[in-house]
C-alpha cells in the first residue's frame, strides 16, 4: 500500500516532465516554416512526441526527448530558447535548412548535450560563452553559417571536445590558446574562412591527438610555430590564404603521418628539404603556391608515390625539372610561374607513366626547344594543358589532338610556328578555351575550328595568321571572346559570325587586311561587351543595326569607314570608350552622351569632313545659316511644307474629338508586351499550389513548377509570402531590379501577378522562365539533394563560372545605376536545357546611387 502510494507521485511527475518536452517541441514548430511538411506528424492532439519525425526518445528515460535530427528539411526559421527547453537533449543534428536568429545563451541549460549540428543555415550572431561548459560536448559544427565575434576560449579548453568545425563564418579576433594543464581530446578543428587575425598560438602543439587543422583563409600572420611538428597524428594542415612569412620549421616536414600540407598563397621563404619526398611518405596533395621558396625542386619527390596534387606555382624554384614518374597517383601538377628548366625533357617523358593526370601547368619558366613527339604518349585523360609564356619553338605537334578530354590549352607568348594542326578542330570536342596568341603561327585558320561547338574562348591573335575568317567559325556556338587581331587575314567579315548568339565578352578583328562593309547581321549580338575593328580595309557606314548593342562599352572602328556617326551613340550609357579616328566620316558630331565626356573616352581626330555644334568639342563649327540669295527660296520651302502638316494635324485633332465621344480608344500598347496572368491561371497550372508541383523554397516565397495551356508551356511560378516579415518589400525589390536589367545570363521574366486570393489575403507572384537542369547547388553536392545527377566536367564549371561572370559584370558595369546582387549562392545560380547559367533572386539587390564610393575591377581572362 505505501509503494502504491509513492509510485502516484512518480509517475505525475514522469508525466508533467512528458508534456513539458511535448510543449517545447510545438514551441520549436510554432517558430519555423514547413515549405516541405516535413513535420505534418508533429500535431497539437498528439500525445506520441516520440514518434514524430526528427523525434528521438530514450531508453532508459522513455518520455524525454533526446534527439532531434532534421537534415536538409528546408525548414526556416529560429530553433532558440525553444529548444532549451529540452532539458535532456543530447544531440542536435538540423544542417542544411534556413534556420536563423542565434545560438541563445539558453543552449547551456543543455547540460547533456554531446553533438550539436547546424552547419550550412543562415544564423548570425555569436557563439554563446557557455557553450564550452558542457562535460559530455564532443561535436560541434557551425560551418557556413554568418556568426560573428570571437571564438569562446572555453572552448579550446574542453575536456571533451574532440570536433570543431566554425568554418565559412565571420568570425573575427586571435585564436584562443589552449589549455597546457589539461588533456585535451580535440582531433578535429577547422577554422577556415573567417576574419581571424593574430598568430597562430604556440599552444597548438599540446593538442597530441589532433588529426586535421585547417586554419586557412584568415588575415594570420608571424611565423609557423615550430611546436606543430610534435603533432605526429597530423594528417591534414591547411594555411593557405593568410600572411605567414619566414622559414618553414624543418621538423614540420617530418610528419610522417600528413596526408595534406597547403601553405600556399603566404610569404614563405626558403629552400626545401632535399629529403622531402622521403620524409613525407603518405602526402597527397602538396600546395606551396605563391610564396618565395626557392632553390631546385627536390628530386626525392618522386619517391612520394600517393601524391596527386602537386601545385608549387609562383615561386622562385630553379634547375631542371625533375623527373616525377613514379607518381602514378598524380592528377594535377601545376608548376608555373617559376624559373624552371626543361633540359633533354627527362621529365616529360616520365610523366607518361602518369596516366590519371589530368592538369599540366608549366607556364611562365624558362622551357625552350621543340615540345617532343613524346607527348603523345601522355595520359588520354589530359584536361588542361598550359605550357604559355617559355621559349618553345617548332610547330605543334599533331598528336596534341589526341587529348580528347582536353578542355584547356594554352601556348600562348612562345616562338612556335608552322601551321594551327587541323586535329585540334577534329578531335578535341571538349575545348573550352584555346589560346596561342603572341606566337609565330602561319596558314590559314583550319575550318575544323567550328567544330568545337563547347569553346567559350578562342586567341589568335598576333601570329602571321593568313586567308579569310571562316565562316565555319559560327558552329563555335558557345563562343565569348573571339580574338583574331594582329594578323594578315583578308576578305569579308563572315555574316555566319554573328549568329554567334553568345558571343558577349569581345570581338577583336583589328588590325589585319579585312575589306567590305561590316554585315548589319552585327546587330544580332545583343550582349557585345567589346568590338575592335580598327585599321583594315572596311568601307562604308556604320550599320544602322548598331543600334541593338546596347551593353556595349568599347567599340574601335579606327582608320576604316565613312559616312556619318550615328546619334543614337548618344543614348549608350554602358559607352566607355568610342574610337572612330581616321576615318572618312562627315557631317555635325553628336552633342549627348559620350560626346560629351571630358575623360578622353571619345576619339574623332582625323576625320576633317566633320563638323561641331558646339565650341567645346574642337572641330570646326557647322555652317547653319543659308546664303542670302536663297533665304527666300529656304523660307518657302520650309513653310510649306509646315503649313501643310499644321492643316493636316488640325484636322486629325477634330475627327479625333468628334470619334471619342462614340469609340473608346485602344489601351496602351505596352500593356501587352506580357501576358496578364490571373490567380486561377497560377492556381489551375499548379494543381491548387501542389506541393507535387513544389521546386524550392525561400524564406520569402516557394517556388512552383506551372504547366499552362497557353503558349507558355512550362514555367516556375515563385509566390511570395505576404505574411512574411519582409515579403512584400521583397516583392517589389525583385520586380524593380528585373525591371531594369535584361541579360541572357540572368532569369527571363515572363509576367507577374498581384492580386488577392480568393479567401481575400494579399497574393503576389512572379513568373519566370523554368530552368530544366535546377541550380547549381545541386550539381555540385548532389548527395546532399538526394540526386543521381553526374558530376560537372571541367568544361562545364568553367562555362557556368564565364557565365556568372559575365551576369555580374552586367550587373555591376553595364547597368546605369549598377546593381549588388547581394545573395550570390550556388542556389541562386539557373541551369538551362544547354547548361547555360542564369542569375536569379533579386530579392536582396541594392542599386548603387550614383556618387557610391563602390569600384569595380575589371576581370581579366585567365589567358
Amino acid at each position: 500500500m505505501l509503494l502504491h502510494a509513492y509510485s502516484i507521485p512518480v509517475t505525475l511527475a514522469i508525466q508533467n516532465q512528458s508534456e513539458a518536452d511535448r510543449r517545447a517541441l510545438l514551441c520549436l514548430k510554432s517558430q519555423i516554416r514547413d515549405p516541405s511538411e516535413a513535420l505534418v506528424s508533429w500535431r497539437d492532439n498528439s500525445l506520441a512526441f516520440c514518434e514524430w519525425h526528427g523525434v528521438t526518445c530514450g531508453t532508459r528515460h522513455m518520455s524525454r526527448v533526446i534527439a532531434l535530427d532534421l537534415e536538409s528539411e528546408n525548414i526556416t526559421g529560429e530553433i532558440f530558447p525553444c529548444v532549451a527547453d529540452l532539458s535532456f537533449l543530447t544531440r542536435i543534428h538540423m544542417p542544411g535548412n534556413h534556420i536563423i536568429g542565434s545560438i541563445g545563451q539558453e543552449i547551456g541549460q543543455l547540460t547533456r548535450l554531446q553533438y550539436i549540428n547546424l552547419s550550412m543555415n543562415s544564423i548570425r550572431g555569436s557563439i554563446p560563452q557557455n557553450l564550452g561548459n558542457s562535460k559530455y560536448l564532443r561535436w560541434v559544427n557551425f560551418q557556413n553559417n554568418s556568426i560573428s565575434g570571437g571564438i569562446p576560449a572555453a572552448l579550446f579548453n574542453s575536456t571533451s571536445l574532440s570536433y570543431l568545425d566554425l568554418s565559412h563564418n565571420n568570425l573575427s579576433g586571435l585564436i584562443p590558446p589552449f589549455s597546457q594543464t589539461s588533456f585535451l581530446p580535440l582531433e578535429y578543428l577547422s577554422l577556415t574562412e573567417n576574419n581571424l587575425s593574430g598568430e597562430i598560438p604556440h599552444s597548438v602543439g599540446n593538442l597530441s591527438t589532433l588529426s586535421k587543422l585547417i586554419l586557412g583563409y584568415n588575415n594570420l600572420y608571424g611565423t609557423i610555430p615550430e611546436s606543430l611538428s610534435k603533432l605526429d597524428s597530423l594528417q591534414v594542415l591547411d594555411l593557405n590564404h593568410n600572411n605567414l612569412s619566414g622559414y618553414v620549421p624543418p621538423a614540420v616536414y617530418n610528419i610522417s603521418s600528413l596526408t595534406y600540407l597547403g601553405f600556399a598563397f603566404n610569404h614563405l621563404v626558403g629552400i626545401l628539404p632535399t629529403n622531402f619526398g622521403y620524409t613525407l611518405p603518405n602526402i597527397k596533395e602538396l600546395i606551396l603556391a605563391v610564396n618565395q621558396f626557392d632553390g631546385p625542386i627536390p628530386a626525392s619527390l618522386d619517391n612520394a608515390t600517393n601524391l596527386q596534387d602537386l601545385d608549387l606555382h609562383s615561386n622562385a624554384f630553379t634547375d631542371v625539372i625533375p623527373p616525377l614518374g613514379s607518381l602514378t597517383m598524380l592528377s594535377f601538377l601545376d608548376l608555373g610561374m617559376n624559373s624552371l628548366e626543361a633540359g633533354d625533357w627527362t621529365f616529360l617523358s616520365s610523366l607518361t607513366s602518369c596516366r590519371q593526370l589530368q592538369g599540366l601547368w608549366l607556364d611562365t619558366n624558362k622551357l625552350q626547344g621543340i615540345i617532343p613527339g613524346f607527348i603523345k604518349n601522355m595520359s588520354e585523360s589530359l584536361e588542361e594543358l598550359v605550357l604559355a609564356e617559355n621559349q618553345l619553338t617548332g610547330s605543334i605537334p599533331l598528336e596534341m589532338g589526341n587529348f580528347t578530354n582536353l578542355s584547356v590549352l594554352i601556348m600562348h607568348k612562345n616562338l612556335l610556328s608552322g601551321n594551327i594542326p587541323d586535329t585540334l578542330g577534329k578531335n578535341l570536342q571538349n575545348l573550352a578555351i584555346l589560346g596561342l596568341y603572341e606566337n609565330k603561327l602561319s596558314g590559314e585558320i583550319p575550318k575544323s575550328i567550328g567544330k568545337l561547338e563547347r569553346l567559350t574562348e578562342l586567341y589568335f591573335q598576333e601570329n602571321d595568321l593568313t586567308g579569310h575568317i571562316p565562316a565555319s567559325l559560327a558552329g563555335c556556338r558557345s563562343l565569348l571572346i573571339l580574338n583574331l587581331s594582329c594578323n594578315r587575314l583578308h576578305g569579308s567579315i563572315p555574316m555566319e559570325l554573328f549568329s554567334i548568339s553568345t558571343l558577349s565578352l569581345a570581338l577583336d578583328l583589328s588590325y589585319n587586311k579585312i575589306s567590305g562593309e561590316i554585315p548589319s547581321e552585327i546587330g544580332q549580338c545583343l550582349l557585345l561587351d567589346s568590338l575592335n575593328m580598327e585599321v583594315n580595309l572596311l568601307n562604308g557606314s556604320i550599320p544602322d543595326t548598331f543600334i541593338s548593342l546596347r551593353g556595349i562599352t568599347e567599340i574601335d572602328l579606327s582608320r576604316n569607314l565613312s559616312g556619318i556617326i550615328p546619334s543614337f551613340f548618344e543614348t549608350f550609357s554602358t559607352l566607355k570608350i568610342l574610337n572612330l579616328s581616321f576615318n572618312d566620316l562627315e557631317g555635325p558630331l553628336p552633342l549627348g552622351g559620350i560626346f560629351t565626356n571630358s575623360s578622353n573616352a571619345f576619339f574623332i581626330q582625323g576625320n576633317s569632313k566633320m563638323c561641331a555644334t558646339s565650341p567645346i568639342q574642337q572641330l570646326p563649327l557647322c555652317v547653319t545659316s543659308p546664303p542670302t540669295r536663297k533665304k527666300i527660296t529656304y523660307i518657302v520651302a520650309v513653310l510649306v511644307p509646315l503649313s501643310t502638316l499644321l492643316a493636316v494635324t488640325l484636322a486629325s485633332v477634330a475627327i479625333t474629338i468628334l470619334k471619342r465621344r462614340k469609340i473608346k480608344l485602344p489601351r496602351n500598347q505596352s500593356l501587352k508586351k506580357f501576358k496578364n496572368l490571373s490567380y486561377a491561371d497560377l492556381f489551375n497550372a499548379t494543381d491548387g499550389f501542389s506541393p507535387n508541383y513544389l521546386i524550392g523554397s525561400g524564406r520569402f516565397g516557394l517556388v512552383y513548377k506551372g504547366r499552362f495551356n497557353s503558349g507558355i508551356g512550362s514555367a516556375a511560378i515563385k509566390v511570395f509570402k505576404p505574411d512574411q516579415l519582409g515579403g512584400p518589400s521583397n516583392f517589389l525589390s525583385e520586380c524593380e531590379a528585373l525591371r531594369n536589367i535584361r541579360h541572357r545570363n540572368l532569369i527571363k521574366v515572363i509576367s507577374l501577378c498581384s492580386t488577392l486570393d480568393p479567401t481575400g489575403n494579399e497574393f503576389k507572384a512572379l513568373i519566370l522562365k523554368y530552368m530544366v537542369n535546377g541550380n547549381l547547388e545541386c550539381w555540385l553536392h548532389p548527395k546532399d539533394y538526394g540526386q543521381s545527377t553526374s558530376l560537372l566536367s571541367l568544361g562545364s564549371r568553367i562555362g557556368i563560372a564565364v557565365d556568372i561572370a559575365a551576369a555580374l559584370d552586367y550587373l555591376h558595369c553595364r547597368c546605369t545605376p549598377p546593381l549588388v546582387h547581394c545573395d550570390l549562392k550556388p542556389s541562386n545560380v539557373l541551369l538551362d536545357d544547354e547548361m547555360v547559367a542564369c542569375l536569379s533572386d533579386f530579392g536582396l539587390a541594392k542599386f548603387l546611387h550614383p556618387a557610391s564610393s563602390m569600384v569595380f575591377k575589371d576581370s581579366s581572362s585567365i589567358v
